[in-house]
């Protein structure tokens, strides 16, 4: 069985953590919240846009599926041009293809919108949605590799867990922009609005993303930590060289093994919330706007919870947040399940407070673990060809995500909503007890404090 990675946490400063943060907005963090509000503004409109285009529900269902399947099929590709291009190049890349596709979108959907819509115009509709699955695991992908080199250990999971703040944060300023675009114009408008704000993060990683200077920063830590441990570095021959590199990638699918089978439930939960939650309340009687009010205060409370999500994983190690977010969650999926089942179809405010007390219990949960998928991507993969390894990781992990959705059909095919919900909330819990066990031993140790 692998040992906990090796990686003393270089001890910083209250100081020099604030620096190393604030030379990372520039880069990653503020291009992240502009792109994360340009996609969600236009992934509700999707679905709308399917139907006008004249695409029945199933198939509406069905093309939506390209996000899943890109989270399987896209990150190692994804990598393969990042290890050729590197990482500022491909997100810039990617980006200028994104903007293109949507202006192009806004033209031929906006003319399939107003005068009729033909074949044409669904074709389009998918090679959008190709382009933004395809561009999005890349920009995920290349984003996460570049802090995994330029965060120093010691602040890895504050890093990390901002990174997934900001996206979160788009997540809700996203839709309300493009609320207020659909309102002044027409739906077809917020490509402009998506293509505007992919073409303004598109610059500043331009400008800001110094190529390879988080792979230049993560290769001088590891040399340190080589020089120290072994003293003058010896040159070995290719043979010995080539059976290290094998043992080392059999060792690291094995960590990653072992650490992904317990937070997959994890990512399946949070695949799985946007459906149930609005499901369960249809079932339980509680109208539309309720069910986004319910929304918009879990959303608060996930975002609130970030920055302390990341200080946590760093001074008392993964477990403490991974462990505590995932049974935290699977309670919350389970008292859903169960008092949707007892307060029935009536509505009212037993209906309400039926949704709205475990939704607050699993959002505490989800924020709680802020940034810990991507975290230990980044724990789990050696410093030397991390990228690669972590395509391989968001390859797994893409699994959990393309099969979330098919568990809830499965379920509910034989069984009310409630029962996805307690079925997911069952698997949460299965999963924060095996992570109980393993992330001690797996992930980095906690920061040293000091005295």
């Amino acid at each position: 069985m692998t040992s906990r990675p090796s990686s003393a946490p270089e001890r910083l400063g209250g100081a020099d953590a604030r620096s190393v943060i604030r030379s990372l907005v520039g880069p990653v963090y503020a291009p992240t919240l502009i792109e994360a509000s340009g996609s969600n503004a236009l992934l509700p409109v999707i679905p709308l846009l399917a139907l006008a285009l004249g695409f029945s529900v199933p198939m509406t269902a069905a093309i939506t599926l390209v996000f899943g399947i890109a989270a399987v099929l896209g990150p190692i590709p994804a990598g393969r041009l990042m290890d050729r291009v590197g990482a500022q190049r491909a997100l810039v890349g990617t980006g200028v293809v994104l903007v293109i596709t949507n202006l192009v979108a806004l033209v031929v959907i906006g003319r399939g919108l107003a005068e009729g819509p033909t074949l044409v115009h669904r074709v389009m509709l998918v090679v959008l949605l190709v382009v933004m699955a395809t561009s999005s695991q890349v920009w995920a992908l290349g984003r996460q590799s570049y802090l995994g080199g330029a965060l120093p250990a010691a602040v890895r999971a504050r890093g990390m867990t901002l990174f997934g703040g900001m996206m979160r944060i788009g997540q809700v300023v996203g839709p309300l922009l493009g609320a207020g675009v659909t309102a002044l114009g027409h739906e077809s408008w917020v490509f402009a609005l998506f293509a505007v704000l992919s073409g303004a993060a598109t610059i500043m990683v331009a400008v800001f993303m110094v190529p390879g200077e988080g792979r230049r920063a993560s290769r001088a830590r590891a040399d340190a930590v080589d020089g120290r441990s072994r003293g003058a570095p010896s040159r070995p021959d290719a043979p010995r060289r080539s059976a290290a590199r094998s043992r080392l990638t059999r060792g690291v699918l094995a960590r990653m093994l072992v650490v992904g089978l317990g937070i997959t439930p994890l990512m399946m939960a949070r695949v799985n919330r946007p459906t149930i939650v609005p499901l369960l309340g249809a079932v339980l009687g509680v109208d539309a706007t309720t069910i986004s009010i319910i929304f918009g205060v879990s959303a608060v409370l996930d975002i609130a919870l970030v920055v302390p999500a990341g200080v946590l994983m760093d001074r008392f190690g993964r477990a403490a947040v991974a462990v505590p977010c995932s049974l935290i969650m699977g309670v919350g999926f389970v008292l859903m399940g169960v008092l949707a089942l007892r307060a029935g179809t009536t509505g009212g405010s037993v209906a309400v407070l039926a949704l709205l007390i475990p939704s607050l219990l699993i959002s505490l949960g989800n924020g709680l673990g802020s940034g810990i998928v991507m975290t230990l991507g980044i724990d789990v993969s050696p410093v030397h060809g991390r990228t690669t390894y972590l395509a391989w990781w968001n390859t797994m992990i893409g699994v959990g995500r393309l099969t979330a959705p098919l568990l809830v059909t499965v379920i509910t095919l034989v069984a009310p909503v409630a029962a996805a919900a307690i079925a997911s909330g069952v698997l949460c819990l299965g999963g924060g007890a095996w992570l109980a066990r393993v992330l001690p031993r797996h992930t980095p140790a906690p920061e040293p404090r000091r005295g």
